[in-house]
This record gives structure tokens, sequence and C-alpha cells, in this order.
């Protein structure tokens, strides 16, 4: 049998060790790849999630196998959730797909202070430079979703392109609400973007096996987020350099997006190993109220990140 479920909601889907008298022998050497998975967890990962929901946070988690489809993890992971800057993704995608048909100059140049500024973080607004290519800005949104850039290429883009690339992706439970903002008014949307953590790890699941749009956009845009410095959440266990890892030496494959804002954590992404490849996505949502609660929540991503580490490796 499995680890028993925690909790109603989430349920640990990997498959039983494997019986018999073998599992002494097959310890003296190491395993083939694929060939462990029965063997790992996420009881860990379970603990820690039980944990935030008793103490009143609100969870949604999805882990699936990219060779088998298998869903490995699952809870909660049809509920649509905030996911702040990770809602960016299907932006990156409509760019690239623009970039791909010659809808969009990747060298054009746009202007700063054709968007409002955003004070409260972003890289941009740091900068001298008053203007940039739209390539560099979609650069800026994977790698430190910079806010202004992010503005700036869903003011070029549309909204109403967004949506539609966004229906085309078959996502129902997805969507970018609103561009970012220092202040959000009674008229403005609550968020900035919604998903299901379901949704998120499939959409970067297409992503790598290059079923978005196409194989060059699919490129485009894993090529981008292979490029993303927050490594703070779920990355943190997989000891890679946030500033140099789209090429490891030790042959880790990993791409990912992450999303905060008050009271929400959110990551997707793809790890790659020796032994499987998984794609992922964590949402957590909870009572910003002290800095325990904050890094309750951290400790949570991390904890799964050493399982999906176990799982690969």
């Amino acid at each position: 049998m499995g680890a028993p479920e925690p909790f109603e909601g989430f349920r640990n889907s990997s498959a039983p060790a494997p019986a018999g008298g073998r599992r002494s022998q097959r310890a003296t050497r190491r395993l083939p790849r694929r060939a462990a998975v029965g063997r790992r967890s996420f009881t860990s990962t379970l603990r820690s999630l039980e944990e935030l929901v008793d103490a009143g946070a609100q969870v949604s988690v999805h882990v699936v196998d990219l060779d088998s489809h298998v869903h490995v993890l699952s809870g909660d992971d049809h509920v649509t959730m905030p996911v702040a800057g990770l809602g960016v993704v299907p932006l990156l995608i409509e760019v690239a797909a623009g970039f791909e048909s010659g809808e969009l100059d990747p060298l054009e140049i746009v202007d700063r202070t054709a968007v409002d500024a955003v004070e409260s973080s972003g890289l941009w607004r740091n900068l001298h430079a008053p203007a940039l290519p739209l390539e560099d800005l979609a650069v800026l949104a994977a790698t430190a979703g910079d806010p202004i850039a992010v503005n700036a290429l869903l003011h070029r883009v549309g909204h109403d392109r967004v949506r539609q690339r966004i229906e085309s992706l078959g996502l129902r439970r997805t969507a970018l609400l609103d561009r970012f903002r220092d202040q959000r008014g009674p008229d403005d949307a609550p968020q900035v973007a919604v998903g299901s953590a379901r949704e998120l790890a499939g959409l970067f699941s297409a992503l790598v096996n290059s079923q978005v749009v196409d194989a060059a956009v699919s490129a485009q845009v894993s090529e981008w987020l292979s490029l993303n410095q927050d490594l703070s959440l779920v990355a943190a266990s997989t000891g890679l350099d946030p500033f140099s890892h789209d090429h490891d030496a030790h042959g880790l494959l990993f791409i990912n997006k992450t999303g905060r804002d008050r009271g929400v954590r959110a990551e997707a992404g793809v790890l790659a190993g020796p032994r499987a490849g998984i794609a992922y996505s964590l949402i957590v949502c909870f009572d910003d109220l002290s800095i325990t609660h904050r890094l309750r929540a951290h400790d949570a991503f991390r904890v799964l990140g050493v399982e999906l580490m176990e799982y690969t490796h």
C-alpha cells in the first residue's frame, strides 16, 4: 500500500515498493533510470502540507511524471487560487508565439514611460536604460519577474491576445487578470493572476515536451524560464546556482517560475535527473501575520524540493 492519506484532499499516488527478497541485491548497485520510482514517496511533503492546512492555509499541489504521466502527488489541484507572478507564463508564451510568427519584432524598442511605474520591486526601475527591446523585456520577466517589464509586454500584446492564448492551450482555471500595481483599488482585479496546480504543472510538462504552440515556441519559453533566478522555494533543495543553472554540471534539467504576493507563494516547474523527470506545481495561500507564518509556508516548498530530488535521483 502507498502512504496513508494524512488528510482529506491530498493523496500520495506513488506506487508501492516491490515485494520479494531481491531488495538487498539491488541496494548494492546503482538503480537504472526510472527503476526506483516505487521506492520514493512524498510522506514528508504531505506531513508538511497537513501542518499548513491545520494552521489555516489553503494548499494546492500537483506532481506528474514526465514519462509515464502518472499523477505522483495531488491535492486540491483543481482549485483556482491566486498565483501572482507565476501567471506571467502564458504572457511569455504569447510573446514567443508572436516572435515566431513575425507578428512581433524581438528588437522592437519599448519605452519605460509607456506604462505606469511600479516602485515596489523589479530591476528595470533601477537601470538607466529608458527603453529596451521586447526580447530583453521577456528575459527580465522570466528571470526576475520584473513588474514593469511584464506590464510593458502586456501593454504591447494586450489582454485579449493573452486570454485567447490561454483558451487555445485548454486552460480553464488559469487567467492573467491584471498588470502589476503598487496599490490595488476597489475597481482593480483583486489578483494579478489565478491558476490551478494541475493546469500549471501540465503546462510546464507540455513546454518541455515541445507541445505548447509548437516546438520553437516551447523551446523559447523554456529557455527564458531556465534563466529564472528565484531558486528560493522548491528549487532551494536542488543546490543549483541561481545565476547559472541552465547547463548544470551534474545533469539536472530545471526550469521554473515563482509567484509571490502578500500571503501567496506559488511555484511551478520541471525537474529532471538521471532516474526520472517530473513537472510540479505548489500553491500556498496563508495569513502572512508573522515571519513564522511565512517561514512555515517556505519550508513546505523546500520539503517538496527535497522529495522531488529523491524522486528524480
